[in-house]
């Protein structure tokens, strides 16, 4: 998928531009100074925190999905750690500092137009600060993996269900 929208005039020097074959794909190209936009992927980290047969889930207040739950995640920031940026995104959501333990997954698909290709998943334990949902979670709170709330993401329900599968 690409989203060849967000330029009509190239950023150097204000000529339109046309899509042309670059690297064997086609992408926006300035016949005028041969600038080429290369779209980057999106890449977001997330924590999967697991207490015995529980799971940390936040509820979005964004669209889409608004009102459904997934793991606290979020995009990585440029020249930031995913880990990094995974156990802040946990602390934004729920208000809990995490340690994590290790990469649990690595999943891609775009989900949505505004949504991340790529989605770290880190394994976390909670390690302080007290349950609170803020940021872009209205609700915050703990799951038994067998009775989930409905949840926005296909790559959540990868991930839980390959949580599950080890717990048993």
């Amino acid at each position: 998928m690409h989203s060849h929208d967000p330029y009509k005039f190239c950023p150097k020097c204000a000529s339109p531009l046309t899509l042309q074959l670059q690297m064997s794909d086609e992408r926006p190209t300035c016949p005028n100074c041969g600038w080429v936009h290369y779209e980057d992927p999106k890449v977001a980290a997330g924590v999967l925190v697991l207490c015995g047969c529980e799971v940390l889930l936040v509820r979005r207040v964004m669209e889409p999905y608004i009102g459904q739950w997934s793991i606290p995640a979020g995009f990585v920031n440029a020249c930031e750690d995913p880990q990094t940026a995974a156990a802040r995104e946990c602390l934004e959501e729920t208000g809990l500092t995490v340690q994590l333990d290790g990469l649990f997954e690595v999943l891609s698909g775009r989900e949505h137009p505004r949504g991340a290709d790529i989605l770290l998943i880190y394994r976390g334990s909670v390690q302080g600060g007290e349950l609170t949902a803020a940021d872009d979670a209205d609700q915050a709170g703990w799951f038994q993996l067998d009775a989930l709330p409905p949840l926005a993401f296909e790559t959540t329900r990868k991930a839980l269900i390959k949580a599950r599968l080890e717990i048993q």
